[in-house]
């Protein structure tokens, strides 16, 4: 497909969907730890759920790869799509009859559900050229700013739905979410690529010469680190607020607020990269990963919530969208599956560690270790950045 095609046509509704598919993640971060902490005996556990879907989405990155590589993404994005209600509905059940381990299922499809999902940015990369790659990144990113209102609010307005089953009303609306972006995908137009002359399917490099490219090592670990930290301290926020005795709509409200922070600059993320560069965009989104936790440690007031989680945000979006960047540069196009599947498998394999540790780290530990937690690993980020920036600066001369 040419490029203005693709922008006219498959990058707007890949945004849409990005944005209902993000609206239903941000009501499950503002609401999924709260529900495993009234479901199970054991509080150390209270965020299961949600990490659950995280290893969920983890052990399905690559069974979505190889299922596109073979019918096409638009298809394998419907399966998911299903998938997803499946697993609304299950949650809503396991609510109302209070049981933790149907809840833990519910949780699995909806991971299993974003294995799929997370390959709408790659979905829009594939039908442009290099120049503009980060650009069609950006935009289907940014549909995810309509999830910052969308989601958090949801979860506040049907959280007593049910009388008697909180958040119960919350899990069974994301049901509607998901059939309207089915209606929304089968609308896309994602034909399988043309392969390239002498090509075949599942040819080109070993996927172990791909992944010893010092570009896709720091693709991967800026991506998967800024992914976990952001994680870690996102999902222990709602039970630290709780702990503090702020109330569920304040909670609500800084959600919303780190979900349009994670979102909003993807407007303009593109274009920074490349006027500025891409490692220059990506360490500044590690030095605001690090002003995040500063802010953390000074207060637990709705204030230092709130900006902590804005700088969390604006953090995710610049090292998400340039990780995923650096990653297209790595590989030719009948690589892209399997270069795509493992960092997509390996990141989520840290975020759902980083998920399980949040509920177990706050509760054993507390909301300061959470945070403590995260500074060695965006050193590691900026570290790793400012040596494949300065590789890159040598080999130039």
């Amino acid at each position: 497909m040419r490029l203005q095609d693709s922008f006219k046509r498959n990058v707007p509704l890949l945004a849409l969907c990005q944005a209902l598919f993000m609206s239903g993640s941000s009501l499950l971060v503002a609401t999924s730890a709260l529900v495993g902490y009234a479901l199970t005996d054991d509080k150390t556990y209270a965020s299961a759920g949600f990490t659950a879907q995280l290893l969920a989405t983890m052990l399905a990155s690559i069974p979505a790869a190889l299922l596109m590589s073979r019918i096409g993404r638009k298809p394998a994005f419907l399966v998911g799509t299903v998938i997803a209600a499946v697993g609304a509905v299950i949650c809503t059940l396991a609510i109302l009859h209070q049981e933790f381990w149907l809840f833990i299922l519910g949780s699995i499809l909806l991971g299993s559900s974003n294995g799929f999902a997370n390959y709408y940015r790659f979905a829009a990369a594939d039908n442009v050229d290099q120049a503009h790659k980060s650009r069609a990144i950006s935009l289907v990113l940014a549909g995810g700013v309509l999830a910052a209102i969308i989601g958090p609010n949801l979860a506040n307005q049907t959280r007593d739905l049910i009388a008697g089953a909180a958040f119960a009303g919350s899990y069974g609306s994301l049901v509607g979410l998901y059939l309207l972006s089915f209606v929304l995908l089968s609308l896309l137009d994602l034909p399988l690529p043309a392969p390239e002359p002498g090509s075949r399917p599942g040819s080109g490099r070993p996927l172990s010469t791909i992944a010893r490219q010092p570009r896709f090592v720091i693709a991967v670990i800026s991506g998967m680190l800024g992914y976990a930290c952001m994680t870690l301290i996102m999902t222990a926020t709602p039970l630290a607020m709780q702990h503090h005795a702020h109330p569920f709509a304040e909670t609500s409200f800084v959600i919303q607020w780190h979900v349009l922070a994670m979102f909003a600059p993807s407007f303009f993320t593109g274009t920074l990269i490349r006027r500025f560069g891409l490692i220059p965009v990506m360490l500044l989104g590690a030095l605001l990963g690090l002003a995040c936790v500063a802010v953390n440690l000074q207060g637990t007031t709705v204030s230092h919530f709130w900006l902590a989680l804005v700088l969390l945000g604006l953090s995710w979006n610049f090292l998400f969208i340039g990780a995923t960047t650096l990653l297209t540069e790595t590989y030719s196009p009948e690589e892209r599956f399997k270069a795509q599947a493992l960092n997509d498998f390996l990141v989520f394999s840290v975020v759902s560690l980083a998920s399980l540790s949040a509920g177990a780290v706050h509760h054993l530990a507390g909301w300061r270790m959470v945070n403590e937690i995260a500074v060695p690993l965006y050193l590691v980020i900026l570290l790793s950045l400012v040596w494949l920036y300065r590789t890159q600066t040598r080999d130039a001369d």
